[in-house]
């Protein structure tokens, strides 16, 4: 069985952290003195992965001693092309047919192998993971059936535990296919709500999940990877 490659969608500016000193890219920003995107390489290479890709837009120059020290290889936009739009443009570097696709701004502490495992025996086209948090108002929920095929997804700003998109996904390689070439493209907004009754599934879980995307959480990531890299 083939290991699929690995994509790192790191091509976000991250306005929300723009209150914060210096310009780094949101991936690059450090959390207990390394860059917060050196714990999902950590995560994928503990996994098996062979070939990782990173997708930049914002400032790809200052990715480049990262890059280099980690073995990465690089798929840089042409203009900003969303979540979606970096996921095709990078497809010419990803080789497998089935694809680990993964935010770079956020952190599941799970197993990539069994993911992709789970996606396998369901023959399914796209898996989404599921965090289930306790107020899911910041994200918007994700709504799955007995079986865990995907629904609907609501809006944020409904208060109370749900599940929530925790930004790593399993495609098989025609999906990305069909993603429209040379515009952007949100996977959020566009790709996931195409995929609904085509064999799209939500796999949940009770794990620990991060993301950086405001300053809070942010500043509470140091702790969150003391607790869980010691465990």
């Amino acid at each position: 069985m083939e290991t699929p490659d690995i994509l790192i969608l790191a091509g976000g500016r991250g306005t929300r952290l723009a209150s914060l000193p210096g310009d780094l890219p949101k991936p690059l920003r450090p959390v207990n003195g390394r860059p917060f995107l050196g714990y999902l390489v950590d995560q994928v290479r503990a996994a098996g992965a062979r070939r990782v890709v990173l997708s930049l837009a914002y400032r790809p120059e200052a990715f480049e001693e990262f890059v280099r020290q980690e073995g990465l290889e690089t798929a840089i936009e042409p203009a900003a092309l969303g979540t979606g739009g970096g996921l095709r443009n990078a497809l010419p570097l990803l080789r497998s047919e089935t694809i680990v696709v993964m935010n770079g701004d956020s952190f599941a502490d799970v197993d990539l192998r069994l993911l992709a495992a789970v996606h396998r025996r369901r023959k399914a086209r796209a898996t989404m993971l599921l965090a289930e948090i306790d107020d899911a108002s910041r994200y918007g929920r994700v709504e799955i059936d007995s079986d865990g095929a995907v629904e609907s997804f609501s809006e944020k700003g409904e208060s109370g535990p749900g599940l929530i998109n925790a930004g790593v996904y399993v495609f098989h390689r025609s999906v990305v296919e069909a993603i429209p070439g040379g515009r952007a493209v949100s996977l959020e907004r566009e790709t996931f709500p195409s995929l609904i009754g085509g064999r799209f599934y939500g796999e949940p879980g009770a794990f620990a999940f991060i993301d950086i995307g405001i300053p809070e959480s942010y500043a509470a990531s140091a702790a969150f990877f003391q607790r869980t890299r010691t465990r």
